[in-house]
């Protein structure tokens, strides 16, 4: 059986900040689990953009630091090709088998599970097969809900299960949105990503997805430009599922990459981290909103 990571933190949180994650976090829970008479499911976030660079999987993998940190049994799972998640967690980008093996499901998938250096966080990685992991879908049956049970016996291992998605449209965001009990889409403040976003929608209508699912956050916000300031400011007024936490354009955040962590472990009292600190609080109270209020 896989057990979540073990390793000692390197640089934990300070303790007044794990309190306030405690606090948003694993007490919703908790909450919500009591309400359910003891009984764990798990919760699949999907954070999606069928737009390039925007931030997405430096979401992805902040966020699950944090959920961690706040005492949920978390796993990444890196589905993007290009292996950033993976990268950023400091783990081979290896599957046991491959992306046709992925899709299948069963022990390959289990058996690629990895620990990473932080308690209660594991990664599923990535590798370059999964540039293929449409096709893969394509060639088997219930090909927009393949990723749904390929997850599926994870279900009593985590309670929160967060998806870095590739940028796309088509089969693979059908099987994220079957898959997905909320989908988190990163919005950088310009013309595009909001028209992107238009288009993330309308294809979500008309595959007959639930459009409340799709949450949104601003990203990459600077407010040195005035473009930034002026569609940051009307955001709402755009899209509903608008959630009021915004990540700044940072260098801390660009420093992951070097670091190969979490801005809340190596930054922790940076603008940034402060920042996906407020937006895990948000997502806590949607995740598990049976306790909230």
């Amino acid at each position: 059986m896989i057990a979540p990571a073990r390793r000692p933190v390197n640089y934990p949180l300070p303790s007044e900040q794990r309190s306030e994650l405690a606090k948003n976090g694993n007490a919703l829970y908790n909450g919500a689990i009591h309400v359910s008479k003891g009984r764990q499911t798990m919760t699949i976030l999907a954070v999606f953009s069928n737009k390039g660079g925007v931030g997405k999987t430096a979401a992805a993998v902040n966020l699950a630091y944090l959920a961690g940190q706040a005492g949920v049994r978390t796993l990444l799972c890196d589905l993007d090709s290009q292996c950033s998640a993976t990268f950023y967690f400091n783990v081979p980008p290896e599957l046991k088998g491959s992306a046709r093996s992925f899709a299948k499901g069963g022990k390959a998938v289990l058996r690629s599970v990895q620990a990473t250096a932080y308690d209660n966080l594991d990664i599923l990685p990535a590798d370059i097969s999964h540039r293929n992991l449409a096709l893969a879908f394509e060639d088997l049956k219930h090909s927009k809900r393949r990723l749904a049970e390929v997850l599926d016996p994870l279900q009593e291992r985590y309670a929160l299960l967060i998806l870095d998605c590739p940028p796309t449209i088509g089969l693979l965001a059908d099987n994220v949105l079957n898959a997905a009990d909320r989908l988190l889409t990163p919005l950088v403040p310009t013309t595009l990503s909001f028209e992107a976003h238009r288009q993330l929608l309308a294809f979500a209508r008309e595959e007959g997805h639930k459009e409340r699912l799709i949450l949104s956050f601003l990203s990459m916000v600077d407010r040195r430009k005035k473009l930034h300031r002026e569609l940051a400011s009307t955001a709402t007024d755009h899209f509903s599922g608008m959630l009021a936490a915004a990540i700044p354009y940072n260098a801390d955040v660009e420093r992951m990459g070097v670091q190969r962590e979490p801005v809340a472990v190596f930054a922790p009292r940076s603008e940034a981290a402060a920042a996906y600190r407020g937006l895990w609080a948000e997502l806590a109270a949607q995740l598990w909103p049976i306790t909230a209020g």
